[in-house]
């Protein structure tokens, strides 16, 4: 059964405008018909004029339009630990990326081993919309943010935003709305001249932006990524299409600013979802200090660094490929190697920007490589058999890195092959599974913070660090001086 909201607790965060809830619940207002976030700046209606929703989606099929102040498309949205179940969580992560743009409810139903029938069901009773309505939603809350924020022509806007028609997509503007999608059109130059699409990523504060780049930096694929004080680039191929990005900081709201090549514009909601996933955007910050900030090691890091998240990965296979090289040998010996792969394995890329240069290679290529030429670019023979044993199963799809799935079962898959032990299955569940509970008990970096600790005494300590083992880590991480992990 779907969680009910608790009207006072809602209507008391709402009042307070706690950034804490936000993207947690919306409000309907039944004078305007409009619905909000709980931090929406407009004045806050009296209580009996007010309804709490779980979702955007859920207000809409209420009958409520967006508000164009807080602008509830920006809104975060719910961590990987929140409690909904798996099924329905596995169904929100694949439509938000963009499943329903290109396949039917009885395809993603099929990916997920359920009827069409169960499917909707499930996500009815849980969120109280259908998966057409969440991804209508979703569509919908992207064209919005298209044609408020850039200077993209409005057809252009309805297929980047995942509709196959621009009169399916006037349509729905209209009806959802009550305007047309040219209302909503801001000055901003000619789009003629525009070589990318600026979008804005809210988050819950605080985030130690400057730490993530840290992190990233030193990890950062030569030809594929980099990582300035302030700005996070990459190279991207997505669905058939390529190009890159850049994320800062937005100095003026809470928010992350990403700039996307045009090229990328039919694949924006994958790319919006896999930076979310990346920075870590949806988690909960003051959930997260309060259980760790009871470990007095742990409250003082949280101190040092409040809003530190666990970083993703924006490409799962890429990051886990990163993660073996980095087996045994220094973070910087590991980003020479994956260098050198990517010199030897990945495909030229022009982009305007003379570091970004290469795609990582895809598992199909590197499936289809043998050892020998794996091994070239510097490797022992186990561990290029491990690349390739790992490129094989993710190909193959015996072993899927995605978010949601069976983390267990997983694991278990990724040290069935060769190379591949708990340290490093730990480290691809913390990041490519976005698994917060994750912890490589045997860290050296990890017993090393905590004193020097065998990882039987590691493990006994982070039982009290639960569900949040991963976000430890990172503390413990950033504790050295130099990081370790991966």
């Amino acid at each position: 059964m779907m969680q009910t909201l608790e009207a006072e607790s809602c209507y008391r965060a709402l009042s307070a405008r706690d950034r804490r809830f936000d993207g947690l619940f919306f409000v309907g207002v039944s004078t305007t018909g409009i619905y909000c976030r709980p931090v929406c700046t407009a004045r806050t209606p009296r209580q009996e004029r007010c309804a709490f929703y779980r979702t955007a989606a859920e207000a809409e099929r209420e009958g409520f339009r967006a508000c164009l102040v807080c602008r509830p498309e920006l809104a975060p949205g719910s961590a990987p630990v929140d409690s909904v179940p798996r099924l329905v969580a596995t169904a929100v992560s694949r439509i938000e990326g963009g499943f329903l743009n290109e396949s039917s409810i009885e395809g993603l139903a099929e990916a997920l081993g359920v009827t069409s029938r169960h499917l909707r069901r499930a996500m009815e009773a849980e969120l109280g919309v259908s998966p057409v309505e969440l991804a209508q939603s979703r569509r919908l809350a992207l064209a919005r943010q298209l044609l408020q924020d850039t200077v993209l022509p409005l057809a252009e806007v309805a297929f980047a935003s995942g509709f196959q028609s621009v009169r399916r997509f006037n349509a729905l503007f209209q009806a959802r709305f009550g305007r047309a999608p040219s209302s909503l059109r801001r000055e901003r130059g000619k789009a003629e001249a525009a070589r990318s699409l600026v979008l804005r990523l809210d988050y819950r504060p605080p985030l130690a932006w400057e730490q993530l780049l840290g992190f990233l930096r030193g990890r950062a694929i030569p030809g594929v990524e980099v990582v300035s004080e302030t700005e996070y680039r990459r190279v991207v191929r997505l669905g058939g299409r390529t190009g890159w990005l850049g994320v800062r900081r937005d100095a003026k709201r809470h928010a992350l600013l990403a700039e996307v090549s045009l090229s990328l514009a039919g694949v924006l909601m994958p790319v919006v979802a896999r930076l979310r996933a990346l920075f870590d955007l949806d988690a909960r910050p003051e959930l997260i200090a309060e259980c760790l900030g009871r470990d007095a090691l742990l409250a003082e890091r949280l101190q040092v660094h409040p809003g530190l998240r666990v970083l993703g990965a924006f490409d799962s296979f890429e990051m886990t490929v990163r993660a073996i090289l980095g087996q045994q040998v220094s973070v910087r010996a590991a980003t020479t190697l994956a260098g050198r792969l990517v010199a030897r394995f990945g495909e030229p890329l022009d982009t305007p920007h003379a570091d970004l240069s290469r795609l990582f290679p895809t598992p199909e290529t590197l499936a289809a490589a043998s050892e020998d030429d794996v091994a070239s670019v510097g490797l022992p023979g186990a561990r290029a058999r491990s690349l390739l044993a790992v490129a094989r199963a993710i190909a193959e799809g015996s072993v899927r890195l995605e978010s949601h799935v069976d983390v267990d079962a997983t694991m278990a898959a990724l040290e069935e092959l060769p190379g591949i032990g708990p340290w490093t299955a730990h480290y691809i569940a913390m990041r490519a599974l976005r698994w917060p509970d994750a912890f490589p008990a045997s860290d050296l970096g990890i017993r090393k913070a905590l004193g020097g600790v065998t990882a039987k005494e590691a493990l006994a300590r982070a039982e009290s660090w639960r569900p949040w083992r991963s976000y430890a880590v990172l503390h413990l991480w950033t504790s050295l001086s130099e990081g370790a992990g991966g």
